[in-house]
C-alpha cells in the first residue's frame, strides 16, 4: 500500500482548462497532461510545461514507464511549427523538451528536437528552453549537435544505481548514460542535470555512489523522487521513503557539490525546471 496522501496545490480551472485546449487543438502531446502529474497546475501557472515530442509509442521498454512500446510512426515534420505556436498561445516562459526513445530512426530523433528548437527560437526568442533526451545511442556526432542546437539546459536521466540498472532499463545502460552527460557536461555552455527514482531496492550507499558518479561526469543539478508503481506489471516499490529521507538527500547533495538539487515525494525531473 502507498503510505502517502501527498498534498499538491490544488488546480486553478481556468489555467487547466485553457492549456488543455490549446494542446489539443494544436495537436501537441504533454507530459503533464499524459502523465496526470500532480504538480502541473503549479507549473502551469509559472508559466511552465513539458513537452513530449516524437509519438507516443518507446521502442524500449523500462520496467518503471507506462509509455506503449513498439514502433512509433514517422516524425510529423509540422510537429514543431505546432509546439511553438501552442507555446507562444500559452504565454509560456520556460520549457522542457522531453521524447519517448526512438531506436527505429537513423539519428534516434536527434534531428526532430534540433527542429523544435530552431522553431521556438525564431516565434519565441527570449524563451528558455531545457531537452530532457534520451541517450541517442551515445553517438558522439548526434551529441554533438544537440549540444550545439540553441538549448538553455540540456539533461538526461540516469534513473536509477547502476546495481538495478539492467532490471529497471534493460534496454539502456548505467555506463552509457554516464558517457552522455559527460559529453554534455564538456562541449554544452549550459547546466548538464539528470534525476534518480528511489524505493526500487537500492542502497542510501548505493544512491551516494550514483551521486558521486554524476558529479565526475559533469553534472551539477539533480532531482530525486519517490518511485511509484504505475500498474500491476511494472516494477514493485521496495521502499517508500519519509519526507525527512528527501530533506537530508538534498541537504547531502548540496554538500557533495551539485549546484541545485530538488528531493521529494512528487519530484520529478521537470519539477521548478525554470528556478535553478
Amino acid at each position: 500500500m502507498n503510505p502517502y496522501k501527498p498534498r499538491v496545490k490544488a488546480p486553478d480551472p481556468a489555467i487547466v482548462d485553457k492549456t488543455r485546449r490549446t494542446l489539443f487543438d494544436a495537436g501537441v502531446d504533454s507530459v503533464c497532461e499524459s502523465s496526470a502529474c500532480p504538480n502541473k497546475a503549479e507549473c502551469y501557472e509559472r508559466g511552465t510545461a513539458t513537452f513530449m515530442i516524437l509519438g507516443r509509442v518507446c521502442t524500449r521498454a523500462c520496467r518503471f514507464c507506462n509509455v506503449e512500446t513498439g514502433r512509433g510512426s514517422p516524425p510529423d515534420p509540422s510537429e514543431p511549427q505546432r509546439l511553438a505556436r501552442a507555446v507562444e498561445s500559452l504565454g509560456l516562459r520556460y520549457i522542457v523538451i522531453t521524447s519517448v526513445d526512438r531506436d527505429d530512426l537513423k539519428d534516434f530523433g536527434a534531428s526532430h528536437f534540433i527542429a523544435s528548437v530552431q522553431e521556438l527560437r525564431r516565434l519565441i526568442p527570449e524563451l528558455e528552453i531545457e531537452l530532457l533526451t534520451p541517450d541517442f545511442g551515445a553517438d558522439c556526432r548526434i551529441l554533438e549537435e544537440i549540444t550545439s542546437c540553441g538549448a538553455y539546459k540540456l539533461a538526461h536521466n540516469i534513473e536509477t544505481v547502476e546495481r538495478l540498472s539492467p532490471i529497471v532499463r534493460p534496454q539502456s545502460g548505467y555506463e552509457r548514460s554516464l558517457e552522455v552527460l559527460g559529453f554534455y557536461s564538456k562541449h554544452f555552455s549550459g547546466a548538464v542535470k539528470s534525476s534518480l527514482m528511489v524505493g526500487l531496492g537500492e542502497s542510501e550507499a548505493e544512491l551516494e555512489r550514483t551521486m558521486a558518479d554524476l558529479l565526475e561526469a559533469g553534472v551539477r543539478e539533480l532531482t530525486v523522487g519517490q518511485y511509484l508503481q504505475p500498474s500491476p506489471r511494472h516494477l514493485p516499490v521496495e521502499r517508500y521513503y519519509p519526507e525527512g529521507f528527501f530533506e537530508d538527500l538534498e541537504k547531502k547533495g548540496y554538500e557533495m557539490g551539485f549546484s541545485a538539487v530538488k528531493a521529494g515525494v512528487l519530484v520529478r525531473s521537470s519539477y521548478y525546471a525554470d528556478s535553478y
